[in-house]
């Protein structure tokens, strides 16, 4: 086991619940907010399960997942705005709680629940079907247009699956507020796709051939 590896995931991890929790129950002025737990444990429970399997089975793509530094400035620009989105969401999704502004039933959390733990098996796939992928937007070392199970449907499924994931977040939060906020992730994302591509077809052998066969980015028979 890589023990560097090993400790550089860990304190992400660790960091990323204080920082996530923080944003939800700061601003909710409350540790009763069970939205923002159920959030918390469908998020980070899988996330280390799936962290422990890629430090046994694959420690090269845990290690791609943890480099997040672009070199590009203009997906720099796009991690910039994420950030920004996901800091504001979890804000308001908390100040809502707090100060009852719209309430959503229940009801809605318990499906969007559900919906985010079926993008989560979906992200699995994705990983298990492209080795290649990372956090950031580069052409690897020998790397191969993957065109077969979830690619061979859409060109980005990964960027499919963390829109579907994405926009469930503020409905398990119960914030249809977080909600408008979290509708400009898909636009940000048609950002990142057309720069990607670019660099895709520049660099990546076949990656052309590739665009004429599977049609569609993200959305099959639409876009």
């Amino acid at each position: 086991m890589d023990i560097k590896l090993f400790f550089q995931a860990i304190i992400k991890f660790f960091i990323g619940v204080a920082v996530i929790g923080a944003l939800i129950f700061v601003p909710a002025n409350s540790m009763q907010y069970w939205n923002g737990w159920i959030f918390m444990g469908l998020l980070f429970i899988p996330m280390f399960v799936a962290g422990i399997v890629l430090m046994i089975k694959n420690p090269d793509l845990l290690k791609k997942r943890l480099n997040a530094k672009e070199k590009e400035n203009e997906q720099k620009l796009v991690v910039i705005f994420s950030g920004l989105m996901f800091i504001s969401g979890f804000i308001l999704a908390g100040l809502n709680y707090r100060f009852k502004w719209i309430i959503m039933p229940n009801t809605i959390s318990i499906i969007a629940s559900v919906l985010f733990c079926i993008a989560y098996i979906l992200y699995a796939e994705v990983l298990r079907e492209n080795t290649y992928l990372s956090s950031t937007i580069e052409v690897q070392e020998n790397q191969k247009v993957v065109d077969t199970g979830l690619y061979g449907v859409v060109r980005h499924p990964m960027y499919a699956v963390t829109i579907l994931l994405f926009l469930t977040i503020p409905l398990i939060l119960g914030s249809i507020i977080s909600f408008i906020i979290f509708l400009v992730y898909p636009i940000i994302i048609a950002k990142r796709i057309k720069n990607e591509e670019l660099i895709l077809e520049k660099e990546l052998n076949g990656y052309a051939e590739y665009k004429k066969k599977v049609k569609y980015k993200i959305i099959p028979f639409v876009w």
